[in-house]
């Protein structure tokens, strides 16, 4: 009985270890294959081969002289660190709003605040770009940046944290005469460093990725990396090579980022509770 036990056991690691090998192996086919399609001679682009022919930075090149990739990288990041900060900002005081006091209809309140999540973009694209459009904001980073200044994801995840936060922490800081503003700085947050580190790690890399909302917004190709890949797309054809070696400059800084710094991002969805 123990024995059959045991295999079975095995047999569920070993079934589980293949499906994330496999699970693995989908992710990164798109993103090797993007790497060896930059690598080919310029002429074998789009050969279908899993192995290149022969090693060529010819796509490399020609991408750094259709585009300025160490502008795009700059003005990225400065986007995506202006994203990530509005909304760790105001993810942080709605946490501490919705896990610090108790109020009636506070659970309606949160459950109607967290559902904003589930509105589809294309619902509020419109009304957001007219807005941007009489404020003057079109074809500029404060345009792209301030219609996310808000991101129900990232309350959800710091309430968790929140919850949990010792209340014995809190009640002798109220004794101390500190205001909910002092608190929330000098008692909270010092003790939230791992996990807010990790949702502005997460809230960077997504804006980093995002893409419809910039090529909105913005129309320059030398502006953020998502408009400068899709000026590459032109009516006289597209050429596969550079791009593809553009896209592979362009994401290493977040590859490297996110590789650095993954354990953070899996250590703040465990102690929150979520999967």
């Amino acid at each position: 009985m123990t024995t059959d036990v045991t295999r079975s056991g095995r047999f569920g690691t070993f079934a589980g270890h293949l499906v994330l090998t496999l699970i693995t192996v989908f992710s990164l086919a798109p993103i090797a294959w993007m790497y060896l399609t930059a690598l080919r001679p310029r002429d074998d682009a789009l050969d279908r081969s899993v192995l290149p022919s022969g090693l060529s930075l010819e796509n490399l090149h020609s991408a750094a002289q259709l585009l300025p990739l160490g502008g795009l990288i700059g003005n990225t990041a400065l986007m995506a660190a202006g994203v990530a900060t509005c909304q760790l900002f105001t993810a942080l005081l709605a946490a501490y709003a919705f896990g610090r006091w108790r109020f009636r209809g506070e659970r309606v309140l949160f459950l109607v605040f967290v559902a904003t999540w589930q509105v589809p973009f294309q619902v509020t694209m419109l009304p957001n770009y007219v807005l941007l459009s009489q404020l003057g904001w079109l074809q500029t980073l404060t345009g792209v940046i301030v219609p996310q200044a808000a991101a129900p994801f990232a309350v959800l995840l710091l309430r968790q944290h929140m919850r949990s936060f010792p209340r014995e922490l809190l009640d002798a800081a109220r004794m101390d005469g500190r205001s909910h503003w002092n608190t929330l700085w000098t008692v909270v947050v010092p003790s939230l460093r791992g996990p807010l580190s990790a949702l502005a790690i997460l809230l960077f890399v997504t804006a980093w990725n995002e893409y419809f909302w910039p090529l909105l917004v913005l129309s320059e190709p030398n502006t953020v990396v998502q408009i400068g890949l899709q000026s590459l797309i032109t009516e006289a054809g597209t050429d596969y090579g550079a791009m593809m070696a553009a896209a592979g400059a362009l994401c290493l800084p977040i590859l490297a980022v996110y590789l650095v710094l993954q354990r953070q991002v899996v250590n703040a969805f465990i102690r929150s509770g979520l999967r």
